[in-house]
Order: structure tokens, then C-alpha cells, then sequence
């Protein structure tokens, strides 16, 4: 099936009893069981849940993972997937980061898992070569963003896997999602998703996904997440399969508003520079063009007027409103240094103070074009 008819269909079918079309949300914590210690598919819904099942098997589709060969985990958080990762690991264990990545990834490794024992190196990963330099024999997760948060560079997947051994290699693909981009295709282990953002697509739910076509993997990050309890509720999942449905469309018309904007930015004398894979200059278009069937709808960009412009500009904007978060319907503006990637000041991931990113939504792209231009001034 195409990726389109797997996001409606895939794990879908219509609930038995009463016909329904759309998976209930099953919002119960156990299940009737026959005799003491036998049951059926559920028993408790922090392992399982059918909603949390159905939305599972629909992900696993569209990353191409076919049933017996891996599947799919969903979490409370994106966080909480990465959390999931920090459990396969114990203490002098190393993890290799990219020097451009969400802040909050960075926090969790450097803040929470580092201070336990857990070693990190921190690599532009956009030259595989840094990433090979940086293995050592207690590398066990290489840790790849792509493309990354907030200045959309991008990695070479199949690159950085030959280049890691026999470490663990995690992409985030939450800015391109499966609709655009398939690691697992390039050699990647795991493949995580926040699911709060461009998979809900609609800013009302916090949740995130972890999948892999490697069976045993997939069995003992189960097995964490049930003994950790990480799980989401089956109203965030129900929302997340409902965005999961529209995701194609979507992402068609962010991608081409995106592309949009950026061309817009980059002809404009008030703003310096531009980061979108998307344009021909852009340091890593062709691995972005090789790699992704488009690029996507995040855009960065420097107005040349610094930080105060950068500030000026995030309040001055009507349609574009002024919050963290990403992948949404409606367009969000930030100023990272300030908001998303405060925790990374002072550290190899810092990023340009008077850097701006934009969530390209889908509204009418005249109608973004309009605001960017009165609030540029």
C-alpha cells in the first residue's frame, strides 16, 4: 500500500462489536480475564491498549516495517522515547551527539543521563568522518537529528551508520517524518518521533514514538517501557492517529509554503541568511535532495538587524504566533537562544542569539508571505 492509504488504514480496521470506523479510545486501565493468569491480548493497559495498538501498527507501516520484524513503541513524550534509549545503556557507557540538535535532547544526555555515568561527545555529524573519530569501543548509541533543530543542517543517515560500528544508531525524524524521510531504509537502528509535533499536527497532545525493524530490540524496549511506565493515554493516542491520517497532506502543503518562505527570506536585503535544505546553497541540499522526497516545513533565518530585530520581529508577526513547539497547522514563530535551546548556551550546541525559526503552517502562503513582510519592517 502507499503511505497515504497505510496512515488511514494500517491497524484501522473497523471495531467489531459495533462497527465503528474510527478506533475507540479505550480509556480503561484493565481488562476481564478468564481465569487467574490467562488472558486474551490485554491484561493491564500499561503494557498494551488497543487504541495505543492501533496507532502502533499504522506507524510501524509507514516506516516500513513489516509484522514479526520489529514494531513500533509509543510514549508519553518524546522525551520519554529518549529516556526509553537511555535504558539499554549503564554507566562508562559513551554516546556520540550532534553539535546542532533540540535543546531538551541535549539537556537529557549532558544533565540527566550524564550525571548518572554515561558518557557524551558532542560532533558536527553533517562530515561522517567526526562521527568515526569520535567511536570508541564503549560507543553504544550514535544519536543523529536530521535535519537538525534549529539550523536544518543535514546528516548523511547512510554515511553515519557505516561510520558508527556496531553502535546503535537513533535518528530523530521528527522535523521530516516518515512521509519524508525513511532511516530504518538507510541502516538506522531506531527511529524516533516526537509524536506532539508535525504526527499530531494539530498542537493539542504531547507524545512521542520509537520504532525498529529489529525484533529483540523492539522486545527490550518494550519491556522498558512497561517496567518504566512511560506509556500515553488513549486520548493523546486517538489524537495522534487521527493527525497520523492527514500527515501526507499536510505535509505537502507545509513543505511548499516552507519552500516559499525561504525563497522569500533569502531575496530579502533585511534578512542576512537563510537556513532551509531546500535552497540550492543551503551546505547540505544535495544530501538533503538524496536523501528526503522534500525538505520539509522548518525554516531558519537571521535578520539582518541582529538580536533586536530578531526579538522585534517574533512579537511583530499577526499569523506566526510567538511559541515553542513545531509541526502544527497554524505557523509559530521563535527566537531558539531564548526559548527552545536556552539550555544549550555556553555549549558546543549554542546557537546565533538573533536566530529565528519558523513553523511554516498551512495557511494560505500569500497570507504568511504578507505577515513576514510587515513584521521584517
Amino acid at each position: 500500500m502507499r503511505f497515504e492509504t497505510d496512515a488511514i488504514h494500517a491497524g484501522q480496521e473497523p471495531e467489531p462489536t459495533t462497527g465503528s470506523v474510527i478506533v475507540p479510545i479505550y480509556a480503561t486501565s484493565t481488562y476481564a480475564q478468564p481465569a487467574p493468569g490467562k488472558y486474551d491480548l490485554y491484561d493491564y493497559s500499561r503494557t498494551e491498549n488497543p487504541t495505543r495498538t492501533a496507532f502502533e501498527a499504522a506507524m510501524a507501516a509507514l516506516e516500513g516495517v513489516e509484522e514479526g520484524g520489529g514494531g513500533a513503541l509509543s510514549t508519553a513524550s518524546g522525551m520519554a522515547a529518549t529516556a526509553l534509549i537511555a535504558y539499554l545503556l549503564k554507566p562508562g557507557d559513551h554516546v556520540v551527539l550532534p553539535n546542532d540538535a533540540y535543546g531538551g535532547t541535549f539537556r537529557f544526555w549532558a544533565q540527566v543521563v550524564g550525571e548518572q555515568g554515561i558518557e557524551w561527545t558532542v560532533v558536527d555529524q553533517t562530515d561522517p568522518s567526526n562521527v568515526a573519530d569520535a567511536i570508541r569501543p564503549s560507543t553504544k548509541v550514535v544519536w543523529v537529528e536530521t535535519p537538525t533543530n534549529p539550523l536544518l543542517r543535514i546528516v548523511d543517515i547512510a554515511e553515519v551508520v557505516e561510520a558508527s560500528g556496531d553502535a546503535l544508531v537513533v535518528v530523530d525524524n521528527t522535523f521530516a517524518t516518515t512521509y519524508l524521510q525513511r532511516p530504518l531504509d538507510l541502516g538506522a537502528d531506531v527511529v524516533l518521533h516526537s509524536s506532539t509535533k508535525y504526527i499530531g499536527g494539530h498542537s493539542d497532545l504531547i507524545g512521542g514514538v520509537l520504532v525498529s525493524d529489529d525484533q529483540e530490540l523492539h522486545e527490550r524496549l518494550a519491556f522498558l517501557r512497561n517496567a518504566a511506565g512511560p506509556i500515553p493515554g488513549p486520548f493523546d493516542t486517538f489524537l495522534a492517529l487521527r493527525g497520523l491520517k492527514t500527515l501526507g497532506v499536510r505535509m505537502d502543503r507545509h513543505c511548499s509554503n516552507a519552500a516559499a518562505v525561504a525563497e522569500f527570506l533569502d531575496q530579502d536585503d533585511r534578512v542576512a541568511r537563510v537556513f532551509y535544505p531546500g535552497l540550492g546553497d543551503h551546505q547540505n541540499h544535495d544530501v538533503a535532495a538524496r536523501q528526503m522526497s522534500r525538505f520539509g516545513g522548518m525554516v531558519s533565518f537571521l535578520p539582518a538587524g541582529g538580536t533586536e530585530a530578531a526579538h522585534r520581529v517574533s512579537v511583530d508577526t499577526r499569523l506566526f504566533i510567538l511559541a515553542e513547539s513545531l509541526g502544527g497547522v497554524e505557523s509559530l514563530i521563535e527566537v531558539p537562544a531564548a526559548m527552545t535551546h536556552m539550555s544549550v548556551e555556553g555549549t558546543a550546541l549554542e546557537v546565533p542569539p538573533e536566530l529565528v525559526r519558523l513553523s511554516v503552517g498551512i495557511e494560505h502562503i500569500d497570507d504568511l508571505l504578507a505577515d513576514l513582510d510587515q513584521a521584517l519592517g
